[in-house]
């Protein structure tokens, strides 16, 4: 039952509230000692596959974040933003780049990436969405274009044009 959704937290908090009184009432204990000893064991390994638990999870989201952000796709793109005399001229100079959100896959020689990040810079702030794919070992960006927070205009870093968007 602790596996079904939301129940499981419950019973969590149900066994922490009330495990020591039914472990004692349903237990065969040599004396108050010995019960004290088996549930600080029983505690200690509790705090220990919960800290697991939470490093491996931590660790899992941490990989995908590095993975996504030491992309190629993703590199190819804030290079080709940096590099951009028209990002540069709105945005300012130095460009900061955000943590990249969305996904890539890829199968041998061949993939798809779409990605957004976030962009500031002394002038500016925006969003960057960029689509890129790999054929034949190679990635290319196939777009590229920056919309700014303020203004809500979506410049498409490819081709060099500006939309307004509201």
């Amino acid at each position: 039952m602790a596996l079904i959704p939301g129940f499981g937290f419950i019973w969590m908090l149900v066994l922490g509230a009330k495990g020591n009184a039914w472990a004692w009432r349903n237990g065969r204990w040599e004396g108050v000692e010995h019960f004290k000893r088996v549930q600080r064991k029983w505690a200690i390994w509790g705090l220990v596959i919960w800290l697991a638990v939470l490093v491996l999870f931590g660790g899992m989201f941490g990989g995908i974040f590095y993975g996504l952000k030491h992309s190629a796709a993703y590199e190819m793109a804030a290079a080709k933003l940096q590099a951009s005399p028209l990002a540069v001229n709105i945005l300012g100079s130095p460009i900061s780049t955000g943590m990249p959100v969305g996904g890539i896959s890829f199968n041998g020689s061949s993939g798809v990436a779409g990605l957004s990040f976030s962009v500031t810079g002394p002038k500016a702030a925006g969003l960057v969405f960029v689509e890129a794919v790999k054929k034949d070992g190679v990635w290319s960006i196939r777009r590229l274009s920056l919309k700014l927070n303020d203004s809500g205009m979506v410049i498409d870093l490819v081709n060099g044009s500006m939309q307004n968007t509201t």
